[in-house]
């Protein structure tokens, strides 16, 4: 039976700020539905310290953003960006449009639809997410969404260049500087300047995500993405070093970002939390590890591989790092995960910032029934019929009438009957059930 070796708090208190932060979300929501502009501009005085003539730039506000980034970092976006590119477009072109004729006369497809809008969320709070614009922005442009709008908090006063930079080499039509709960209600509810979006996605912040689940059915999402999850799933074929730097290395994400290490080895176990205390006392990004990991870190040792396989299906957490002796065994045989990641000469900041597959993942075991973001998410797939013979049109017609009258709809009913008696040539009264030809 698994058991801990280190746990964190408990689902009681974790179930008190959550309820928080869905009050402090739903106020906030109806004040920006109430007021528009003017409640986001309060928001964001108070939260940002911005308060810019338009949170909209212009093409010369742009202009002057990419002047200050360094040609190496736009490089870098450029090649980041073009990595995402490039796997969206292979995933999209694996997304067919079918047309089959089921029965002779019958003719059933469906065609896939970029949803016309899009509201593109990129964080900036303790870190700018430099790498969140080419997970959206990219990927709609890639589906081929029409208006893509993508938005950002300040940083230091002004908009971050780099975060414009690559809101804009991946192809938005419209950067708005405005962060948080008052970014993501503009775009979904719009205000008297910003027009509303069909869909929002992009990570956030427990704010962010709150506002999101609050917000969805007046808008699309592309799925409840809170603070970062990662477990790593390890045996004595890997070292504690680097399990230690792949648990801190996304625990720095923020103050409540879970990081586990799952593995069949005490010994192991034992030295990764040594060297966590050892790594947290040289870690630039400490103060912040250190609460996180406090606080929702911990560590499961199991008694064999499968039992690590069970158990993590039941976290079914964002990230899952595996560095074992056969890492396709959980490739194989695990199902509820945001993005696996195997063997140790990969990680998760691979994933976060550059090799190509999309970082915006399902947290809180939302990978239990939904994949992350990805080209196919900007992308409805709608069904047409046709019927092409009068024959076709009574044979269904038979089976569809009998069927309407078997639930008592007596208007569906005759809506096939109509068409037995017209296509057909059968004398059928009004509102009752077509009897089968003998």
């Amino acid at each position: 039976m698994a058991k801990f070796l280190k746990s964190g708090l408990n689902k009681s208190e974790r179930d008190d700020a959550d309820a928080k932060v869905r009050a402090q979300v739903e106020s906030i929501l109806g004040d920006i539905e109430e007021r528009g502009d003017a409640a986001v501009r309060d928001l964001s005085k108070k939260f940002d310290a911005w308060s810019p003539q338009d949170f909209r730039l212009s093409e010369a506000d742009i202009e002057a953003a990419l002047s200050k980034v360094a040609k190496r970092d736009l490089n870098d976006i450029r090649f980041a960006q073009e990595q995402v590119r490039n796997f969206a477009t292979i995933q999209k072109d694996s997304m067919a449009e079918i047309e089959v004729e089921t029965m002779p006369g019958v003719v059933l497809g469906h065609k896939n639809i970029p949803v016309n809008s899009v509201g593109c969320y990129v964080p900036g709070g303790k870190y700018p997410m430099i790498a969140s614009a080419h997970m959206s922005v990219v990927t709609a442009k890639v589906a081929g969404v029409k208006r893509i709008v993508a938005s950002a908090p300040p940083q230091g006063g002004e908009p971050h260049p780099a975060i414009v930079a690559a809101m804009h080499l991946g192809g938005a039509d419209e950067i708005l500087v405005i962060g948080g709960i008052q970014a993501v209600a503009a775009m979904a509810l719009g205000t008297q300047t910003v027009a509303p979006v069909d869909m929002l996605v992009g990570p956030g912040n427990m704010f962010v995500a709150e506002a999101k689940r609050q917000l969805y059915g007046r808008v699309g999402i592309d799925l409840f993405a809170g603070p970062t999850e990662t477990l790593i799933i390890a045996d004595d074929t890997v070292d504690a070093e680097l399990c230690a730097i792949d648990l801190l290395g996304q625990a720095e994400h923020g103050p409540t970002s879970p990081a586990v290490l799952m593995t069949t080895s005490e010994t192991l176990a034992r030295a990764t939390l040594e060297e966590i205390d050892r790594q947290l006392k040289v870690l630039p990004t400490a103060k912040i590890a250190r609460e996180s990991w406090a606080n929702y870190g911990a560590v499961i040792l199991c008694e064999s591989v499968e039992e690590m396989r069970v158990e993590a299906d039941k976290l079914a957490f964002e990230h899952v790092q595996v560095m074992t002796e056969d890492p396709d065994y959980f490739l194989n045989n695990m199902t509820n995960y945001g993005a696996l990641f195997l063997g140790p000469r990969t990680n998760v900041s691979y994933g976060d910032k550059v090799i190509g597959t999309n970082h915006t993942l399902p947290t809180k075991r939302a990978g239990r029934y939904t994949g992350g973001l990805w080209v196919g998410k900007f992308i409805k797939t709608h069904t047409y019929q046709r019927i092409l013979t009068d024959e076709a049109s009574a044979k269904v017609g038979e089976y569809c009438s009998r069927l309407c009258m078997l639930e008592g709809f007596a208007g569906h009913a005759e809506q096939a009957n109509i068409r037995v008696r017209r296509y057909g040539g059968r004398n059928i009264e009004p509102y009752t059930a077509v009897e089968p030809l003998s």
